[in-house]
């Protein structure tokens, strides 16, 4: 007798890639994250500020690392910590990138989160993060800002694998996957071999119902009420037909017959923040062959245990879609407000995260100065 596929095996047949939203030395060395390769199909990790200042602040898995830096300048240990992690995961990860022809298997680290308006300083970090993780199934994490536009073309331009960030906005979007195609225009006229170049375009889900449900309570009329828990789905789904749009050109054709990757899009921030809401929605309702959701663990096992796989429930869903923002912005809400703020606002957490992550890793480099001198 068969034994019956699981929710997170039917995901994975419907062409979705399943990434961790998380990373730690624990992980790493409990073998926890290679059981989740194994058993929760996952095929990519990513990581960011919020995810690594939470890492140090746990337990004892750093202390001998810390030990080891001890009277280390602080950002220096935080990327040597960092970047071991990443290359790590990157080492468990290696034959899933092999076995699906390097687009799986990849681990993601994004540049400080301070040079998120500073095009040469992310341009810069990025060549360097690559070059100390040193594994080709990285990806380098640039967001999404106006700023970080061009230093996505410079870096893809490079050879460099690239996700992008903190992608909140349809016309955002558009022009990220402009960049993305000018990357790889630049990498081909550099002699760069374009198989190995990955790419992925996190579009941000959860908070953008976060942002336009509180709009929509505020405006308190019925008709406001029932579009709540709409907006991020019906944004995602918007953003998959505008890459459907731009995997129809020729510009992205010439690239593809040059055997470039398409830059898929990636489903971010996919815990569900409202427990009103189902907590697998921004998976059950985002499923599509070639796009990866990348979740937290705690959406991983829910989906695991009951997540919903009814085939694809994003293509061909454009009118509908647009029709929800429309209805949304009807309410007096600005999706081009909404999103704007969003943007600058995980900004600003992913620097306070990293404030955070400096501030824990000096605790512990002090830690392990002082019981070095008391040795």
């Amino acid at each position: 007798m068969s034994t019956p596929i699981g929710p997170i095996h039917r995901l994975s047949e419907s062409g979705v890639s399943i990434w961790l939203d998380d990373l730690s030395r624990e992980r790493l060395t409990t073998g926890n994250l290679a059981q989740l390769v194994a058993e929760k199909d996952v095929v990519g990790v990513t990581t960011n500020p919020t995810i690594f200042a939470s890492a140090l602040s746990k337990g004892h898995a750093y202390d001998s690392a810390l030990a080891e830096l001890a009277g280390a300048d602080v950002e220096a240990a935080v990327e040597r910590i960092t970047t071991d992690d990443v290359r790590a995961a990157a080492d468990v990860l290696r034959p899933a990138f092999d076995a699906t022809n390097a687009v799986d298997g990849r681990v993601s680290i994004e540049v400080d989160p301070r040079l998120a308006r500073d095009t040469e300083a992310s341009v810069a970090t990025a060549e360097r993060l690559w070059a100390t993780v040193d594994r080709p199934n990285v990806m380098i994490k640039i967001p999404a800002t106006v700023e970080g536009l061009p230093a996505i073309t410079r870096t893809l331009a490079q050879g460099i694998s690239v996700n992008v960030t903190l992608i909140f906005s349809i016309e955002r979007y558009r022009a990220v996957m402009d960049a993305w195609l000018a990357g790889l225009e630049q990498a081909k006229a550099n002699g760069h071999d374009l198989a190995p170049i990955g790419s992925v375009a996190s579009f941000f889900v959860s908070r953008v119902d976060t942002a336009v449900d509180t709009a929509l309570d505020k405006v308190g009329t019925d008709e406001a009420l029932a579009l709540r828990g709409k907006a991020a789905i019906a944004n995602a789904r918007l953003a998959f037909a505008a890459y459907q749009d731009v995997v129809a050109t020729d510009r992205w054709k010439a690239l593809a017959a040059a055997g470039a990757q398409p830059q898929r899009p990636l489903w971010a921030s996919t815990g569900v923040k409202n427990p009103e809401y189902r907590d697998t929605m921004y998976v059950d309702e985002l499923v599509a062959a070639g796009v990866v959701n990348t979740m937290p663990e705690a959406t991983l096992d829910a989906f695991a245990d009951h997540g919903i796989v009814l085939g694809d429930t994003v293509s061909g869903t454009a009118d509908d879609a647009a029709a929800v923002i429309a209805a949304v912005e009807e309410q007096g809400i600005s999706m081009a407000a909404v999103t704007a703020q969003l943007e600058d606002e995980g900004v600003e957490k992913f620097e306070v995260s990293w404030s955070q992550l400096l501030e824990t890793t000096q605790a512990g480099l002090d830690t392990a100065g002082a019981a070095g001198g008391d040795r």
